[in-house]
């Protein structure tokens, strides 16, 4: 299994909302292995631009607490799988949970 996952941080922990991180981290797993983790600042907020960007960015799974409609569903017209209401945690644990199929996450919560 190859996987590049994205999350969007504040403070080194999941942002509750997709389009208010400033940062997105990054985290490659390969053979349920993390092989990199790394940061990234994303373009600025616009319509349909950090789903644009993620998807150039090669993402395989997103992450996140919140996020509207529309940026759902240009991330799966990008290919990208789309979790909500992921529990707010920092990156790692969640990569970790992630990987051993712990993750939690649940309804979107978001309707903008």
């Amino acid at each position: 299994m190859k996987k590049k996952l994205a999350l969007p941080v504040i403070d080194g922990k999941l942002s509750e909302h997709f389009g208010h991180a400033r940062v997105f981290q990054f985290i490659e797993i390969e053979d349920n292995i993390v092989k990199s983790s790394f940061t990234k600042e994303p373009p600025p907020h616009q319509e349909g631009v950090l789903p644009r960007w993620l998807a150039a960015e090669k993402v395989s799974d997103i992450l996140v607490g919140g996020i509207g409609p529309k940026a759902v569903e240009i991330l799966y017209a990008n290919g990208i799988n789309v979790y909500v209401n992921v529990e707010v945690d920092t990156a790692d644990n969640i990569a970790l949970d992630f990987i051993n199929g712990d993750l939690k996450f649940g309804q979107n919560y978001c309707h903008h």
